[in-house]
């Protein structure tokens, strides 16, 4: 049975005909900030989860922290050296020494069970306990021990104020105080200070599951060689990657021929929060993906004012929240193009993270200009030479490898003509 694009008109179009880019080409393209506000107006983080703070580092905090105890909890030693009382050793020096009966020690975890009397004083380690009845520590440098046996004693010959290097009860966190904020991408130091205050499990956004698909009967796996008129999927490991990157947890990617059945049943196979369709979204007579989406599901948009990846677009499935399903250009430049302008943000948002571009940016001149056409975006892969900014003259949207020799990218906005040399452009860099 043909598909209803090969057959006479006879009728006015459906809205699936009139859909249907086959052998066509796109009429109209929607703009790229008109398509973002479409799709980040339907997503919201998914639910939370709690999880170990051993594997929580990176992940999103789903909640504030407050913390429920103070820490340190005890006024402990912030130094090697002798605890006592501050005031008795005013009037010490060089010339006039004071000595100090030692009656004995505290350690982390093993506080001197006493109590420290005038003219007493108990050795003291870093982060020990300071006893009761001292309010200093004398550092050991500051200090000479004397004498041996039970007679033991410490001769000061400088003064120590009360407080002096005591770490105070809630010095570095104060019981009830606010600790980190929901929304927070915890970092290394974060789960430590957590683990401080005994906030263990923490509740986090949870991670996207996203499924990947790429489609292509010339295609062989990612670990073969090319052969003949066949060439290795490229696709599926950049996307990966892309979505670790993004925090989203990426599925074993899966190889579909040009076949509309086998596309439709691994769309809709799937129960992954984003799927990710590298491939069939052009207007080629097999690229099948944007009028499956259309039937199953939502195709909100298909083909983009932008270069490249024009061919681009998304939809959506049933679901709570809806998922999101990218129709990602085969050709490698336009699949990362289009993973990092729509996709990737989609999957930074259900996971809780910021929708701005994940590069590092600079800001610096031209060198030589770039060319544009106003009413689209361009996407510009862009070497730094000498501090200054110069486009790379491959600009195909298949050669993959021109993303490794460029440093970076710059988007040249729709309402632009190109920018010129010496114009200071946004350099969004590739590295790490």
């Amino acid at each position: 049975m043909k598909v209803p694009s090969e057959e006479p008109a006879t009728d006015p179009p459906t809205p699936l005909q009139r859909k249907d880019v086959r052998m066509r080409g796109f009429q109209d393209r929607t703009e790229v900030a008109e398509a973002l506000q479409l799709l980040l107006n339907r997503l919201v983080p998914l639910a939370a989860e709690a999880v170990e703070l051993t594997t929580a580092a990176g992940r999103v905090l789903a909640d504030a922290v407050t913390a429920t105890v103070a820490v340190p909890a005890f006024d402990r030693a912030a130094m090697d050296g002798y605890a006592l009382r501050g005031c008795e050793t005013f009037g010490a020096g060089a010339y006039n020494p004071l000595e100090f009966a030692i009656v004995g020690e505290s350690f982390p975890g093993r506080p001197f069970p006493g109590t420290v009397q005038t003219g007493e004083a108990v050795r003291i380690m870093t982060g020990a306990p300071l006893p009761t009845g001292a309010d200093a520590v004398l550092q050991a440098e500051a200090a000479e021990e004397i004498g041996d046996g039970t007679l033991q004693r410490v001769r000061v010959s400088e003064p120590v104020s009360p407080g002096r290097h005591v770490g105070q009860v809630g010095e570095d966190v104060t019981s009830g105080a606010p600790l980190l904020p929901a929304g927070r991408r915890l970092r290394p130091q974060d789960v430590g200070v957590l683990a401080s205050v005994g906030a263990n499990p923490v509740r986090v956004v949870r991670q996207p599951r996203v499924c990947i698909l790429v489609t292509g009967d010339e295609l062989l796996p990612c670990g073969s060689r090319p052969e003949g008129f066949r060439i290795v999927d490229s696709n599926s490991v950049m996307l990966a990657a892309l979505v670790r990157r993004d925090g989203g947890l990426p599925s074993e990617p899966q190889l579909i021929p040009d076949r509309r059945a086998q596309i439709r049943e691994a769309l809709l196979s799937t129960d992954a929060d984003v799927l990710l369709i590298s491939g069939g979204s052009s207007v080629g007579k097999e690229d099948h993906a944007p009028r499956i989406l259309e039937e199953v599901g939502e195709l909100a948009v298909h083909g983009v004012a932008l270069r490249p990846a024009s061919p681009a677009g998304f939809g959506f499935l049933a679901g709570n929240p809806p998922r999101p399903v990218f129709l990602l250009p085969g050709n490698p430049v336009s699949c990362l193009c289009a993973y990092d302008l729509f996709a990737g943000r989609a999957v930074r948002r259900l996971g809780g993270r910021s929708t701005d571009l994940p590069y590092r940016s600079v800001l610096l001149p031209l060198s030589r200009k770039i060319a544009s056409a106003v009413g689209r975006v361009d996407y510009v892969r862009v070497q730094i030479r000498n501090g200054q900014v110069e486009p790379l003259a491959t600009s195909g949207a298949s050669i993959l490898s021109s993303t490794t020799r460029a440093d970076g990218f710059v988007l040249v906005l729709r309402d632009s003509e190109g920018q010129g040399p010496g114009e200071t452009v946004e350099v969004f860099l590739y590295d790490f």
